[in-house]
């Protein structure tokens, strides 16, 4: 606590320096708790950021004179409360504990607090040390960028926290592939499109959860065809070519024949374009329409380009649909096997006349 915060009425100095010389507290080194049995302060207490600190002092029936201090500055002198901060209260002042509590606690509040107590005309102290510990916070993380491919590039995340919390680095997209950075920084050298994605900081101190940022890194890169193919369509059929590109920023398709540029609205052909992919659609392919075409993919980074063939194929005939060889011959042997009953059976009844 500063000393803002406990603020004393002039009057109270000379009641002060009273309460020092009664309990003999020298400006220089206190008494050690372990010189003496009373009194005994609890160990060093730990506390987040807003909760309550609870300060005991066990005592016994000897003590006759009790009070708490920060530094210098006195709390509470028995059950008189001597700052002005309303956080600060007395929870217990028995024979044998006295206690504050320091409630919403910041961390200013971090420090020695005394124990001072008054048994048999000789001042004894103990002293607690108040730890506040305080979660992580992202205070400052790079903005999202896009860059292009093979530049370097530095991300920066800045966090707070107490204890001092660890920052770390990794790749997120498309999958987690362990840590890039322990550090509060991340240099990439030379960065390649398979590096772009998102970034994830994150720093952690055990006091609370970790806290997490993400950071957006765009790679530009020229577009490269990624799939081109001929095609083979009848006259008189409809036929499509297609053209696959990658790029960032995505690409812009241009289809030419030989040096004339074909474009949509026409009535016979089509040009459909996405992003990645654009169709050059024929919607009854005529012998004029076979040939080479030619797919161009650029952006402002660069072009490239992809001859495709449109060829033409014979439309399937109607001796497709002719009986099968394997179904005529079986009729041929069911009629031989009729033809062969017929002339068995006289000879079977010439046999039978001459047995009787």
């Amino acid at each position: 606590m500063g000393v803002g915060g406990y603020l004393l009425l002039p009057w109270r100095f000379l009641v002060v320096l009273s309460l020092r010389l009664l309990f003999l507290l020298p400006t220089g080194v206190p008494v050690r708790s372990g010189d003496a049995t009373f009194p005994k302060a609890m160990d060093n207490v730990t506390v987040r950021q807003g909760e309550s600190a609870t300060l005991r002092c066990t005592v016994d029936n000897r003590v006759t004179r009790v009070a708490w201090l920060n530094r210098s500055t006195i709390l509470y002198a028995g059950n008189d409360k001597w700052c002005l901060d309303p956080r600060v209260v007395l929870l217990t002042n028995t024979k044998t504990q006295y206690s504050i509590e320091i409630q919403n606690v910041d961390v200013y509040d971090e420090g020695p607090y005394t124990c001072s107590v008054q048994t048999d005309n000789h001042p004894k102290t103990s002293r607690v040390h108040l730890i506040v510990q305080v979660s992580p916070k992202i205070i400052e993380i790079s903005s999202d960028i896009s860059i292009n491919e093979g530049s370097n590039i530095s991300l920066t995340c800045i966090a707070t926290g107490r204890p001092e919390p660890t920052v770390t680095w990794r790749h997120i997209s498309p999958t987690a592939v362990g840590f890039m950075s322990e550090d509060e920084y991340l240099e990439i050298q030379g960065i390649t499109r398979a590096q772009s994605g998102d970034y994830e900081c994150s720093a952690s101190n055990d006091v609370a959860a970790p806290v997490v940022r993400r950071v957006k890194v765009t790679v530009n890169y020229p577009p490269y065809i990624s799939e081109a193919k001929s095609t083979g369509v009848a006259v008189g059929q409809k036929g499509t070519l297609q053209c696959e590109a990658s790029a960032v920023p995505s690409a812009e398709f241009q289809w030419y024949k030989d040096d004339k540029r074909l474009v949509g609205g026409q009535k016979r052909v089509k040009v459909e374009n996405r992003p990645f992919l654009s169709k050059l659609i024929f919607f009854n392919v005529s012998e004029h329409d076979y040939g080479n075409y030619t797919c161009v993919a650029s952006n402002n980074l660069g072009h490239t380009n992809a001859s495709i063939t449109l060829f033409e194929i014979n439309e399937p005939t109607s001796s497709a649909l002719f009986q099968a060889p394997g179904a005529v011959s079986e009729v041929n042997n069911g009629t031989s096997r009729r033809a062969g009953c017929i002339w068995l059976l006289p000879l079977l009844i010439l046999h039978l006349l001459l047995k009787f």
